[in-house]
């Protein structure tokens, strides 16, 4: 056998190890640029006050009670992971005024009513008038103080109210008294002015109503950080998070694909630098398009929503914070021979479960609308009950629920299409809106979708922030 390199087998061995070393340097580059991530958010503050006495008394819980309650509160904190639960006084004996005073560092209340010796309606009341949003969770026997504690929904007050043996509502609760916390910590940005109600575009009314800072980029910035990621990152990036995964690949060219992705790395570093867990854009329609930006952020729990439509983005931080689900921004229409509204858009996340869920399958297509560009067509779950719904000048949030019941290709809609059944289409199509919704095309049309049944535990929500709740083609 002979030992005699030709120069042909030279340059194909070179060839080989080079392409070996650039595949290992693009794996590197993804993996770097993958490694930048968000800071965490500072867990909310609960601050968790246990009312009555406890003992052999008439509907009075045992003191065993307490020590259950401390080991669910503990493994639920540990669970959430954004939750951190503080205080713990018995009232008695602790003074009702004393503990009032304490809680000023707190975010959120969650009284646990153990019975109505010493725990009745005039002390609890002193507590829920600090103003935090609060949880009052009465299991039956704990007395009959319970009778008491509806009329503060009725004046106004932040009150959740709980009466239940099933300790999971009381986990949901908890999940939802961190979503005001989390919002205060929240910063949005626009890349261009923001779309939609007047007072969800205005960053003052915004900062004054639900804490959370708004502010607009102009689209040169993000096009300015398009140019400083490595070429060979975006490509790694494309091929990784899309091309591999994708059913198909329609329409598109693959250096297009890798540009979107490119624009994901970009606007992930501007995010992480501007601290803004939200962005929407009036400038997605551009090239490249935002729409697999927008769903890869989606898809990590954070919101990219298009068209710079403001009241989406807020509606899906809401959702984001409260069920873990991304929200899939529609430009619905209705069909009452379905008894349906069809949604469909050109994009959406691929985990629709939430960030540890698994990716529907979907075809990268082009926009439907400009036939360029990188879109999505998604493929949802039929039988998936899911929500619509809007956070409408930051007072109003209008919904109705359902389940997807078909999903569909027509070539006359955006590229992911589904329909959800309604209650009554009829009566959600002559009365859209609910006389809430009003201004632009795109403020009256645009609805968020979410994956799950959310309407009692919206109702919830609306009630510890201070936000009315309107069933959207529901009964008069």
């Amino acid at each position: 056998m002979s030992n005699h390199l030709t120069r042909r087998r030279f340059l194909a061995g070179a060839a080989a190890g080079g392409a070996l070393v650039a595949a290992h340097l693009a794996a590197r580059r993804a993996a770097a640029a993958e490694a930048e991530t968000w800071p965490e958010q500072t867990p909310a503050k609960i601050y968790k006050v246990y009312a009555g006495r406890t003992g052999d008394a008439y509907l009075t819980w045992p003191r065993e009670e307490l020590d259950r309650l401390e080991k669910y509160f503990a493994d639920l904190e540990n669970k959430l992971g954004d939750v951190k639960f503080i205080g713990g006084d018995r009232v008695p004996p602790a003074k009702v005024d004393e503990v009032a005073a304490r809680m000023a560092d707190a975010d959120a209340l969650l009284i646990v009513h153990l019975s109505g010796h010493g725990g009745d309606a005039p002390v609890l009341t002193k507590l829920v008038d600090v103003g935090l949003p609060t949880v009052v969770f009465s299991q039956p026997f704990s007395g009959h103080g319970w009778m008491y504690f509806p009329p503060w929904r009725k004046q106004g007050k932040k009150v959740m109210l709980l009466a239940t043996s099933n300790w999971d509502e009381l986990g949901h609760a908890v999940g939802l008294l961190r979503v005001p916390a989390l919002m205060k910590q929240t910063r949005i940005l626009t890349v261009g002015a923001p779309h939609g109600t007047a007072a969800a575009c205005s960053p003052e009314e915004v900062k004054k109503r639900l804490g959370a800072d708004l502010a607009t980029i102009p689209n040169e910035r993000v096009m300015e950080a398009m140019k400083a990621i490595d070429p060979a990152a975006a490509e790694a990036e494309a091929q990784q998070y899309w091309i591999s995964q994708a059913v198909e690949i329609v329409e598109p060219k693959v250096p297009e694909i890798i540009e979107s992705a490119r624009m994901f790395l970009a606007v992930k570093r501007l995010m992480i630098q501007e601290n803004a867990r939200a962005i929407a854009s009036r400038h997605c329609m551009g090239n490249p398009r935002g729409c697999l930006t927008f769903s890869k952020l989606n898809d990590l729990g954070m919101v990219g929503a298009c068209e710079g439509d403001i009241d989406s983005t807020l509606t899906m931080l809401l959702f984001a914070y409260a069920f873990r689900v991304p929200g899939f921004i529609s430009d619905p229409v209705i069909d009452t021979a379905k008894n349906a509204v069809i949604h469909f858009h050109c994009t959406s996340a691929t985990k629709m479960d939430g960030p540890d869920g698994k990716r529907l399958p979907f075809r990268i297509r082009t926009q439907t609308d400009s036939r360029g560009g990188v879109a999505l067509e998604v493929e949802n779950r039929v039988g998936q009950p899911v929500t619509c719904a809007k956070l409408v000048g930051l007072d109003t949030i209008v919904l109705c629920t359902g389940k997807i019941i078909e999903t569909s290709r027509s070539p006359l809609a955006c590229r992911t299409q589904f329909t959800q059944s309604v209650p009554d289409a009829r009566r959600l199509f002559l009365g859209w809106g609910a006389d809430v919704v009003k201004g632009s095309v795109m403020t009256l049309l645009h609805r968020a979708v979410f994956y799950g049944d959310h309407m009692r535990a919206i109702e919830d929500l609306g009630a510890l922030m201070g936000l009315k709740v309107i069933e959207e083609g529901g009964p008069a």
